[in-house]
């Protein structure tokens, strides 16, 4: 009886023993890269993961999936790859290197990198009922040198800059900076995706002075710190079409003094004084201020932006509707200043004519008088 005893006994921590060790070998974690990886896009990118403690992977399942279990970017079962179970868009693009694999260790491969290769990327190991997972991130990254500035014709807002490039990922920084790399900020900025998903840039800046001659468009991809740029010199003729519309007014306001004053000479040879000054100056500052008036309302007011594509036309607009009101005026001020001098004229004829009267039939008796 105790001999039995005792060879039960033995047998029962056997079996402890054995399934103890048993449960330690299917136990472990995976581990991997915390960091992001970085992946070039069109290049090729490689994802390890380890087994902890390191032991033998080759009877493991082995899934690498994005978002879905069930849609596994490669899978590894029973010894071999299964590419058929795998979703489209990684198809003959992925290899499980498997040399280290007696040790747990396994790295997937995916080639020609796409921007939808972006993101997280699950490596997980499966024996029998128990697994575990590790999730590494990815993220795609190119750089564009591609960049462009668009001078646009000046006008009175000033001078509009556009800045292009296309093919960036992700979304860079763009911004205008000065000579001594001071930012200047952008009036627009907006963007869009290509075909391929990746980032257009078009920034915009209107100049209404000269204090930048020297611009320069920069743009910097935010993961790898790289850095474009694109300067452009700004001549001090660009500005010359603000002082263009001073002369305008200039002009306007001498020709109308030049036919006020003409108007008022030719009043002082017909009633001997100078007498239209007063009615003939008050004529011509409200005339002046219509002028400055129209300006003002027309070219400081923003009807629209000058990211909106039709900035320029309404510009455009704005100047030739300055010139048909100035003209306007001006043609007004002539017209009402010709029929009002036209008037002064005829008044002073009739006055003349009315002193004159009287005097004529005396001499004509006193001559008719001195014949006889």
């Amino acid at each position: 009886m105790g001999a039995t005893r005792v060879l039960a006994v033995a047998h029962c921590v056997v079996l402890y023993l054995l399934q103890t060790v048993a449960l330690s070998s299917e136990r472990f974690t995976v581990t991997g890269l915390t960091r992001p990886v970085l992946a070039p896009l069109g290049g090729t990118l490689e994802l390890s993961c380890q087994l902890s403690p390191p032991q033998d992977a080759q009877h493991m399942e082995i899934r690498w999936f994005r978002n879905r279990y069930t849609q596994p970017v490669h899978l590894y079962r029973d010894g071999k790859d299964l590419h058929r179970e795998t979703i489209s868009k990684y198809v003959e693009r992925t290899e499980l290197l498997k040399g280290g694999i007696g040790e747990g260790k396994v790295t997937l491969r995916i080639f020609n990198v796409t921007v939808d290769d972006d993101g997280p990327y699950r490596c997980v190991f499966k024996n029998g009922e128990f697994y575990e997972e590790h999730i590494t991130e990815v993220n795609v990254t190119v750089t564009s040198s591609d960049i462009q500035i668009l001078l646009h014709p000046p006008n009175t807002k000033g001078v509009i800059l556009e800045c292009h490039s296309g093919g960036w990922f992700p979304l860079p920084l763009m911004e205008w900076r000065d000579s001594k790399g001071e930012v200047i900020p952008e009036t627009s900025k907006s963007h869009s995706r290509d075909g391929n998903k990746l980032f257009n840039m078009t920034m915009a800046l209107l100049i209404n002075t000269n204090s930048h001659w020297n611009v320069t468009c920069y743009l910097q991809n935010r993961l790898t710190q790289q850095e474009e740029s694109i300067n452009i010199v700004l001549s001090g003729e660009l500005f010359s079409w603000q002082c263009v519309w001073v002369g305008i007014l200039a002009i306007i306001t001498f020709v109308m003094i030049i036919f006020l004053v003409t108007s008022c000479v030719q009043q002082d040879f017909i009633h001997g004084k100078f007498s239209c000054s007063l009615k003939g100056s008050l004529l011509f500052i409200i005339s002046i201020f219509a002028i400055i008036g129209v300006m003002l309302i027309l070219h400081l007011k923003q009807r629209v932006q000058v990211s909106d594509p039709h900035f320029e036309l309404d510009t455009l607009w704005s100047e030739d509707i300055s010139v048909i009101l100035c003209v306007m005026i001006v043609f007004i001020f002539k017209l009402v200043s010709f029929i009002y001098f036209r008037l002064e004229d005829q008044n002073g004829a009739l006055n003349y004519f009315s002193s004159t009267m009287p005097v004529m039939p005396s001499a004509m008796f006193s001559t008719m008088l001195l014949m006889v």
